[in-house]
C-alpha cells in the first residue's frame, strides 16, 4: 500500500493544498499517482482535508488523531492497511517515479524500514515500512515522541544511499519537496534532471 501524507496545515505555504500545486503543467498529486501506478495496489490519501475530488482508485482517511504529523498519518495507514507494508510519501514531492518506489518496496523484504538518506540527512517521508514498525509507531505516539526520525533506532533499518539513490536519478530532483514558494520556484531547474 501506499500512503500519501496529505494532512499538514501547510504553514509556510499559506496553508495551501501541496498536492494541487503545479509542477512542469502537472499537479505533484497527479504526478505521484502517476508514480504509483503499477506499485502499490492501494493508495491512501491520508489526512486529505481539501475540496478537490480524487480519483476513484484513492481512498481518502481522515487521521486517527489529529495534529500528530507524519508519524500519525503512518499509524492511520497502517490501520487503514492492515498487515500491508506501507510505502508513505509526503504530498509534496513531484519527483518521485516508479521504478525509485519499486525499488525501496523491494528492500523491505529484509528490514523493517527503508530510507533513503542524502548529504540532506535522512528522507523518511519517502519510505517503506514493514508492519513490524506499526508497535514502535504506536509507542512513540502514546509517549508524544512525534519525530520521524526517532523511529528509526527503533526498527531494523535499511538505508538507501546516494550512489544507489544515484542510480535511479539526480537524488536531490528525485527526493525534492515543497515547503515554501521559493521551494516551488527553485522546482523548475530541476525538471529535467
Amino acid at each position: 500500500s501506499a500512503a500519501i501524507l496529505a494532512g499538514g496545515q501547510a504553514r509556510r505555504f499559506g496553508g495551501a493544498d501541496k498536492g494541487r500545486l503545479a509542477v512542469g503543467g502537472r499537479t505533484i498529486l497527479e504526478r505521484q499517482l502517476d508514480a504509483l501506478t503499477g506499485v502499490a495496489d492501494t493508495v491512501l490519501l491520508v489526512g486529505y482535508r481539501g475540496e478537490a475530488p480524487v480519483p476513484a482508485h484513492v481512498r481518502c482517511v481522515p487521521d486517527e488523531v489529529p495534529d500528530r504529523g507524519p508519524l500519525g498519518g503512518l499509524a492511520t495507514a497502517f490501520s487503514a492497511a492492515p498487515g500491508a507494508t506501507i510505502l508513505l510519501l509526503a504530498c509534496d514531492m513531484p519527483f518521485l517515479h516508479a521504478p525509485f518506489l519499486s525499488h525501496l518496496l523491494e528492500l523491505a523484504g529484509a528490514a523493517d524500514a527503508v530510507v533513503p538518506r542524502t548529504e540532506r540527512g535522512y528522507h523518511p517521508l519517502c519510505a517503506a515500512y514493514t508492519p513490524a514498525c506499526e508497535p514502535v509507531v504506536r509507542r512513540q505516539l502514546q509517549r508524544g515522541a512525534l519525530r520521524m526520525l526517532d523511529l528509526l533506532p527503533d526498527v531494523r533499518l535499511r538505508v538507501v544511499g546516494e550512489d544507489a539513490i544515484a542510480t535511479f536519478g539526480n537524488a536531490a530532483a528525485l527526493l525534492a519537496n515543497v515547503n515554501t514558494a521559493a521551494d516551488l520556484d527553485a522546482l523548475g531547474s530541476l525538471l529535467n534532471h
